[in-house]
C-alpha cells in the first residue's frame, strides 16, 4: 500500500501551512475552561474562519487523505482545536453526509461547517454501562413525530448544544441491535432537562440529559427506522477512525517536550525512563503509520473500517503511558494542576472507556479481524 502523497495533497498542504501562519496570530484569546458560553462563541468563530478562507469542509467533503493532512497541519501550527464542533464536525456531520438524504444533507451541514450550530452526542445510558445495545430511551410513533422518553449520560457538550444526535429505541420487541433508531433531536425542545456533570480534572463537559416525552420530528430520523445501529457504526467508525488523528500529532509533540524537559531536571538520567520514552516513540510512530493505512483504506470504502478499532484501542493505552512517563519527568510537580501534562494525565483516564471501551474493541477485533466465534 502507497502511503505517500501526491503533488496535488502536498500542494494543499503548503497553501494550508501559509495561511495558517497568517490566520493565527490575530486570534482572540482563549477563554477559560469553565466559561462554557465563551468556548462556544470562541470554537464557532473559529469554525467560521475556516469556512470563509474555503477550509470547512474537509471533514466530509474532502478526500480522508486531505483530511489528514488538515488535521496534521492545523495541530503541528497550534490552531484551535474543533473544541464544542467536536461532535457535529467528526461525528454527527459525517455520518449524515454518509446516510441522511438530500433534505437532511442540506438542512443540516452547512450550519455546521459555517460555525452557526453545535451538536452534542446522546448515546450512552446510565443502565447499559459499555454495551450501547443494551440502551431503553424509548421512542413511540405519535403521528408525524416521534415521542422521546429516557436519559443519556455522558453526552458531550450538552450544555451548549443546538442538537443532539440520539439513538432511541423504536421497537422494543425487536433483537436489541435491530430495534434502535438514529435521530436529530433539537436541544431546546419542550420536556429536555441538561445536568452537567464535573470531570476528574474539574471540567464540565459532558452532562446527564433526561427526556420526558420530548417530541421529534420522523423527518430527523437519518436511515431506516430500526437501522439506527448499522448508522450508529458509521458514526463510530468516524470517531476511531479519523477523529483522534489531531491528537496523535499533539501526543508526538509532547513526548519531545518530555524529552527536552527529562534532559533539563536531569531525570533523563535514568535509563528506565529514556527506555520508556524510546518505546513510545516507537509506539506513536507506528500509530500515525496505522492512521494513513486506515486513511488508504478509507479512501476506498467512503468510511473507515474497523482497523479503526485496532488504532483506539492502542492509542487509548499509548496516551495514558504517556502522560505517566510525564508524570516520572515532572516528580513532585506532577501534583501541581497549573503545571503543563497534569490535566492531561487526569483526561487520559478516560480514554479507555470514551468512544468504545477497551474491552469492546477486544471485541470487534477479534469477531471482525480476526474472525474468532462470540464468546457465550
Amino acid at each position: 500500500m502507497d502511503l505517500s502523497y501526491t503533488p496535488e495533497e502536498e500542494d494543499f498542504r503548503a497553501r494550508l501551512r501559509e495561511w495558517l501562519a497568517k490566520a493565527l496570530p490575530g486570534l482572540p484569546p482563549k477563554p477559560k475552561p469553565e466559561d462554557w458560553p465563551g468556548r462556544r462563541a470562541y470554537d464557532l468563530g473559529w469554525q467560521r474562519t475556516l469556512y470563509d478562507a474555503g477550509y470547512a469542509d474537509v471533514h466530509w467533503d474532502a478526500s480522508p487523505t486531505t483530511r489528514l493532512i488538515f488535521l496534521e497541519e492545523t495541530e503541528k501550527a497550534g490552531a484551535p482545536y474543533v473544541g464544542a464542533n467536536f461532535v457535529g464536525l467528526l461525528h454527527a456531520g459525517p455520518t449524515i453526509a454518509a446516510e441522511g438524504s438530500e433534505a437532511q444533507r442540506t438542512r443540516w451541514l452547512a450550519p455546521i461547517l459555517r460555525g452557526d450550530e453545535v451538536w452534542c452526542q446522546g448515546f450512552s445510558e446510565p443502565d447499559a454501562g459499555s454495551d450501547l445495545a443494551a440502551l431503553r430511551t424509548r421512542a413511540w410513533r405519535d403521528g408525524d413525530d416521534y415521542v422521546v422518553s429516557g436519559s443519556k449520560i455522558w453526552t458531550s457538550h450538552a450544555e451548549v448544544a443546538d442538537w443532539c444526535e440520539l439513538l432511541v429505541r423504536t421497537d422494543p420487541e425487536a433483537p436489541r441491535h435491530r430495534g434502535i433508531s438514529w435521530l436529530a433531536m433539537p436541544m431546546d425542545a419542550p420536556g429536555i432537562t441538561v445536568r452537567p456533570l464535573r470531570t476528574l480534572a474539574g471540567s464540565h463537559e459532558f452532562a446527564e440529559v433526561f427526556l420526558d416525552e420530548v417530541r421529534v420530528p420522523v423527518a430527523n430520523r437519518v436511515g431506516a427506522e430500526n437501522d439506527g445501529w448499522r448508522v450508529t457504526m458509521v458514526t463510530l467508525s468516524f470517531e476511531r477512525g479519523t477523529a483522534f488523528v489531531g491528537e496523535v500529532v499533539a501526543c508526538r509533540r509532547v513526548l519531545g517536550d518530555l524529552a527536552r524537559v527529562a534532559c533539563e531536571n536531569g531525570t533523563w538520567d535514568d535509563p528506565e525512563l529514556r527506555r520508556r520514552l524510546g518505546r513510545l516513540n516507537a509506539e506513536f510512530r507506528a500509530l500515525w503509520r496505522l492512521t494513513q493505512w486506515n486513511v488508504s483504506e478509507a479512501e476506498g470504502r467512503g468510511v473507515p473500517g474497523v482497523g479503526g478499532s485496532v488504532f483506539k484501542l492502542r492509542y487509548s493505552h499509548a496516551r495514558q503511558e504517556l502522560y505517566d512517563a510525564a508524570a516520572a519527568v515532572l516528580g513532585p510537580d506532577a501534583l501541581d494542576l497549573d503545571r503543563p501534562w497534569v490535566l492531561d494525565r487526569l483526561s487520559s483516564l478516560s480514554y479507555t472507556i470514551a468512544a468504545g471501551t477497551s474491552q469492546i474493541q477486544r471485541n470487534i477485533v477479534a469477531e471482525r479481524i480476526l474472525g474468532l466465534p462470540k464468546g457465550r
